[in-house]
């Protein structure tokens, strides 16, 4: 009978001890969750955008008239001083070639100037010859006249021929003088472009000064070659007075408002550079995003506020990420925004509590692109679930990840 009872006690205990470990085995594990504490501190709120430094003033300088501009020797980054530096030089356009009816015409008009020289100085010879003659006459009337050989009319008669030579003789002078310029006109008609290659450099060229002390941005047309008036040549601005350009969606530019500090990081330099918007544009334009999308995006000009030392590196069109501050605290509660997720019409997440998950609505605030204030539904200093799967619901048993 002993016997009998030790092998069902044994069997007994077996039973339970299989038993005890199955229900062990099959029971429903603790979650593994990463978990982050609910704390009070600062909260910055902000607008982040990629944007651009440029010079405030940036003088283009244009060919204020047609011709040929000059090769320029000047590099970019080269200092220039205003009204003293000399950036670029441009000297008259070459004749253009003639075609075979406009070079018939210009040597028609080459034979027809050179005969009317020869003709005006033939007239001149003619005249001179008058001249001579009305000459001699009115000296051999001043003699007779003082013989009384002849009356006092025919010495006003010889004085007036003579006179009225000399005029003809400044006339067909003056004549000639229009005929040799004329051929001269006609010459330079047939003037080639290979003929005033020899030219250049001696003539008057029209220098272009630099309008202000600063340095050479950019050279927009920098070999020799022809240029229209008003082609852009090159872009001059001082490096030292710079500012940022950033290009907002508007729904992100109506809550910026000139004065807002700014911080920009990510331009390659060591700690972030403060700056203050100084404008926001009145007036926005059309992009295209990189998605394709139509975006409507309004310029924020903002100054720099740091010293600058510490952002002489910079220069025009380098890239700095900005960040325009809407909103800060300095003692918030707040918790991850990876924690939070929509629960019908309000917001909600899961606080550990006894090694479970329990469910709470929470009441939000402020949010940045990580964390967001929370004004009501949970206390300091509890913890939170980051990120919470589907397998987490109201009750379910938790552990923190290792």
């Amino acid at each position: 009978m002993d016997a009998a009872w030790r092998r069902w006690i044994m069997w007994g205990l077996l039973g339970a001890a299989l038993t005890a470990g199955l229900v062990y085995a099959f029971r429903p594990q603790p979650i593994p969750v990463d978990l982050a504490t609910v704390a009070r501190g600062p909260l910055v709120v902000t607008a982040d955008e990629e944007g651009e430094t440029r010079v405030r003033d940036v003088f283009v300088l244009s060919a204020p008239v047609a011709g040929r501009a000059l090769r320029i020797d000047a590099e970019v980054g080269d200092a220039v001083v205003a009204e003293q530096t000399v950036v670029a030089e441009i000297e008259p356009i070459d004749p253009a070639f003639l075609d075979l009816r406009s070079e018939t015409q210009a040597r028609a008009a080459l034979s027809a100037a050179e005969a009317n020289k020869a003709l005006a100085e033939a007239e001149l010879v003619e005249m001179e010859a008058e001249l001579d003659f009305a000459i001699s006459e009115l000296e051999r009337a001043r003699r007779l006249y003082r013989t009384r050989t002849i009356s006092e009319r025919d010495l006003d008669d010889a004085e007036r021929r003579y006179k009225t030579s000399r005029a003809a003789v400044a006339t067909v002078k003056a004549r000639l003088q229009v005929r040799v310029f004329e051929l001269q006109r006609a010459q330079a008609q047939l003037m080639s472009p290979v003929q005033t290659q020899a030219a250049h450099g001696a003539c008057e060229c029209v220098p272009l000064l630099a309008p202000v002390n600063g340095k050479i941005l950019r050279i927009l047309h920098k070999s020799e070659g022809v240029v229209e008036a008003g082609d852009p040549l090159l872009e001059i601005g001082d490096p030292e007075d710079l500012e940022v350009v950033v290009d907002f969606l508007s729904a992100d530019a109506v809550r910026i408002s000139p004065g807002q500090r700014v911080i920009m990081d990510e331009w390659g330099g060591g700690a972030a550079l403060a700056g203050e918007v100084r404008l926001v544009e009145p007036f926005g334009t059309t992009k295209i995003s990189a998605l394709g999308i139509e975006e409507q995006r309004v310029n924020v000009i903002i100054d720099f506020t740091s010293p600058r030392t510490e952002w002489q590196r910079l220069g025009h069109g380098y890239q700095v990420e900005v960040r325009v501050v809407l909103w800060e605290g300095t003692d918030v509660r707040k918790v991850p925004l990876t924690a939070l997720f929509r629960h019908g019409e309000d917001w909600a997440l899961f606080v550990e509590e006894n090694g479970r998950a329990r469910l709470r609505t929470v009441e939000l605030g402020r949010r940045t692109g990580l964390e967001a204030e929370v004004t009501a539904g949970v206390e300091s200093g509890q913890r939170v679930i980051i990120s919470p799967s589907d397998r987490i619901t109201d009750g379910v048993r938790i552990r923190p990840r290792a």
